[in-house]
């Protein structure tokens, strides 16, 4: 009995956040949602006794990206709203859009079945381990995936150090330029004739 009302109250609880995260002005409440939200779907991964990734939605996400995106909030240092157009011009045809991309979904997930599928189905991840099961198939069918994603991970990772320790082109600054340039003005005036 508990089973059901958890799932129905972490779905809508994921919901309610999503929405919240995309409509809310202020961005650090955003990413306030997005943190219930992850920590709700944590839930949802202990429920289907996927505690690994369970702790790594906690870790990764709850805990480093999110810390991250508030760093960002608070560097970047947002005085005033910014106004930015909207990507789908107004508001009703964003809507529609929505919808129909929700009808779709309903009419294709009544084909959904679930089945056992792969070099794991359910019965062998329950007697091997979730941890042990997703570190094999990781580690085995999908190392060159795994490691590419880990170079691209790395190139951005050198990037953003690129871009964040550029240093300043030498010689004076233009705000010294400008006082320099004030002065040489004045003293020009002042001198007598």
């Amino acid at each position: 009995m508990f089973i059901p009302i958890y799932f129905w109250y972490s779905a809508f609880v994921i919901v309610l956040c999503g929405i919240l995260a995309i409509s809310l002005r202020n961005p650090v409440h955003s990413v306030l949602a997005v943190l219930v939200l992850f920590f709700h779907l944590a839930g949802l991964y202990l429920l289907l006794q996927a505690e690994f990734l369970a702790a790594v939605q906690i870790i990764v996400y709850a805990g480093a990206i999110l810390v991250l995106y508030l760093f960002v909030l608070f560097l970047v240092n947002l005085k005033e709203e910014l106004k930015i157009s909207a990507f789908v011009p107004g508001v009703w045809l964003g809507r529609g859009i929505a919808a129909g991309l929700f009808v779709m979904l309903m009419w294709v997930l009544p084909s959904f079945t679930a089945g056992m599928k792969g070099s794991w189905p359910s019965i062998a991840v329950s007697q091997a381990g979730h941890t042990k099961a997703l570190g094999a198939e990781l580690f085995t069918q999908y190392l060159v995936p795994f490691e590419i994603a880990g170079l691209i991970l790395l190139v951005a990772l050198i990037g953003g150090l690129v871009l964040a320790a550029r240093v300043a082109q030498p010689g004076p600054s233009r705000h010294i330029t400008d006082n320099v340039e004030q002065t040489e003005t004045l003293r020009q005036t002042e001198k007598p004739s």
